[in-house]
């Protein structure tokens, strides 16, 4: 039988990280993942991940290890995830790729092309040359677009949890030319409170999010960028305005399109279902049924519905994932598998 892929994951200790690898350890084509953490990290030696969850408890142990490339290499380690913040992200993926790993990241620190998107971050490159020549290869990491540059690509920039929703809620209609972008498209996306990440703040304290919906990041949000790069976008016609829903987990997305011309709801469906054609883990419903959160939790979908007006001309798409697995950790599990030539769906069903 072909050796297993050896991969480590740097960020387990993270919600998205926690879900990669659980995946990971069930992947058939992959051995058992490195765990690292940062060698500033607190604490000394090796600490089991099921003592931070106490979920993986009696599947053996899963040491955090100091990260250090000379034993990566050693380990035989060919795929570098990083579940780690954005800054942590822009730091060390240029250190991964010099040591010869390819990379798969999970934060948004490699997503963006344009300075003025990239800016919301504040990133201060140690070396700006690296970093630029890096931004190009990364490959913006949505499978249902960009499959062939991620077969082969050194570096795979994970793409956002929104962003995923609305790119894929949105491009069959403006790749065929059928949004009227001059009318402007409105992405009012609803999230769960794990979008936001492990770290505590005052927005997601428990008295803050339960028994309430909040807006936040209106016009500044981080994935606005993506979603304008991706769908080649101005600011000025796409308006994105995210909300936190006291819910863990899970993505609806409502999209409001203005389209060229009347068209029939057959048309329309007809649209989602060529432009999706074979690709696995996205899930077109048939009018008038919509998706909702619960129907795509815990699975790597991205489900996909939609009302026309009856003036043929209005149209509302409704979008819905999981953040933590289509969103995140399926995601990269999906990129992984393409860039080794497996099929998208192994180790996600």
């Amino acid at each position: 039988m072909p050796a297993k892929l050896k991969v480590a994951v740097l960020g387990a200790t993270g919600y998205s990280g926690l879900e990669l690898t659980r995946l990971l350890l069930r992947h058939p084509q992959v051995e058992k993942p490195v765990l690292l953490r940062r060698a500033n990290d607190s604490g000394n030696g090796a600490v089991n991940l099921a003592d931070i969850f106490p979920a993986l408890s009696g599947n053996g142990t899963y040491p955090l290890e100091p990260l250090n490339w000379v034993s990566l290499k050693k380990k035989g380690i060919q795929l570098l995830f990083l579940a780690t913040p954005h800054e942590v992200s822009r730091a060390l993926l240029p250190e991964a790729v010099a040591e010869g790993f390819r990379v798969i990241d999970l934060s948004g620190a490699w997503r963006l092309k344009q300075a003025q998107h990239r800016a919301v971050y504040g990133f201060e490159d140690e070396n700006a040359a690296t970093a630029a020549e890096l931004t190009e290869k990364a490959v913006y990491g949505l499978p249902e677009l960009n499959s062939d540059k991620i077969a082969g690509a050194t570096v795979v920039a994970n793409p956002g949890c929104y962003a995923t929703t609305v790119i894929l809620a949105l491009a069959p209609l403006l790749k065929a030319g059928l949004a009227d972008r001059e009318r402007g498209i409105i992405a009012d996306s609803k999230s769960g409170v794990s979008g936001a990440g492990k770290e505590p703040t005052s927005r997601t304290h428990f008295v803050s999010v339960a028994d309430n919906l909040s807006a936040y990041g209106v016009f500044t949000h981080r994935h606005l960028g993506e979603m304008a790069e991706q769908l080649q976008l101005t600011a000025n016609e796409l308006t994105f305005t995210p909300h936190l829903l006291p819910i863990p987990r899970g993505i609806l997305s409502t999209i409001y399109v203005y389209l060229k011309r009347p068209m029939q709801a057959t048309e329309v469906e007809s649209c989602y279902r060529e432009f999706y054609k074979g690709r696995r883990f996205v899930r077109v419903f048939g009018t008038p049924k919509l998706p909702e959160i619960q129907f795509s939790l815990n699975t790597n979908y991205c489900d996909l519905g939609f009302c026309l007006a009856p003036d043929g001309q209005r149209l509302v798409i409704v979008s819905c994932e999981d953040n933590l697995i289509k969103g995140a950790a399926g995601q990269a599990v999906q990129n992984m598998n393409l860039m080794h030539g497996w099929p998208e769906e192994e180790g996600l069903l």
